[in-house]
């Protein structure tokens, strides 16, 4: 999941100062491409990534940037890892193990299991899969195409992806429809016959009644 890997860079970068892209690449498993990708969607973020070339050279944040470190104290990371199991419940390939790994708590850190998220419901098994194709055509700006049923019967739609949400008791994602010209919510329990093309879209502007993310 590239955000807990973008989450995981940072931990690193505070807690260690400056490293090498080849070390990144190690710890979070992907190629140093990927790193330079995700650096440079770090600094678009607004966080000051300096790099440095030649012996002692290495990655590091900007000095005299000031950033919140809660998330990174031993109860923000609980937290975090919380969260991320509720996602686990949903997902193919669970994260929260591998990123607790990477990230390595304080010796003396032990991991919350005092609350259990489960936002599986009772559509488990074909619930996962969907979230991980989605997930992987959103990072990619890949348009999807599936028939969508519900109350008067069932059509084809054709979405440009922007998040997968959770409101309470469902899954739902949002995106752009192109067959009602404008962004619509649609609950994933609905959706079938999912396929994620090879088709991209360029990300629109999401007007700011639209991101309260109304059901409709």
């Amino acid at each position: 999941m590239k955000i807990d890997r973008l989450i995981g860079i940072i931990t690193v970068l505070l807690r260690e100062q400056k490293v090498t892209a080849p070390y990144l690449a190690e710890k979070f498993e992907v190629s140093r491409r990927t790193i330079n990708r995700d650096i440079d969607d770090i600094c678009k973020a607004g966080i000051p990534i300096v790099t440095e070339q030649g012996y002692n050279g290495g990655i590091s944040i900007a000095q005299g940037y000031k950033i919140d470190k809660a998330l990174l104290s031993d109860k923000g990371l609980k937290m975090l890892f919380t969260g991320l199991k509720g996602l686990d419940s949903v997902l193919t390939s669970p994260e929260s193990g591998k990123l607790a790994e990477k990230l390595t708590l304080k010796s003396n850190s032990v991991i919350s299991d005092n609350i259990l998220i489960d936002l599986s419901s009772h559509y488990k098994a074909s619930l996962g899969p969907k979230i991980e194709d989605i997930r992987n055509a959103i990072d990619n700006c890949q348009l999807i195409e599936f028939d969508y049923f519900y109350s008067k019967g069932s059509s084809k739609r054709k979405i440009e992806l922007y998040l997968i949400v959770f409101q309470w008791p469902a899954w739902y994602v949002f995106g752009y429809c192109q067959l009602r010209g404008d962004f619509r919510m649609f609950k994933l329990n609905r959706l079938w016959n999912l396929i994620v093309t090879e088709k991209k879209y360029i990300p629109r502007e999401i007007n700011q009644d639209k991101k309260d993310l109304k059901i409709s």
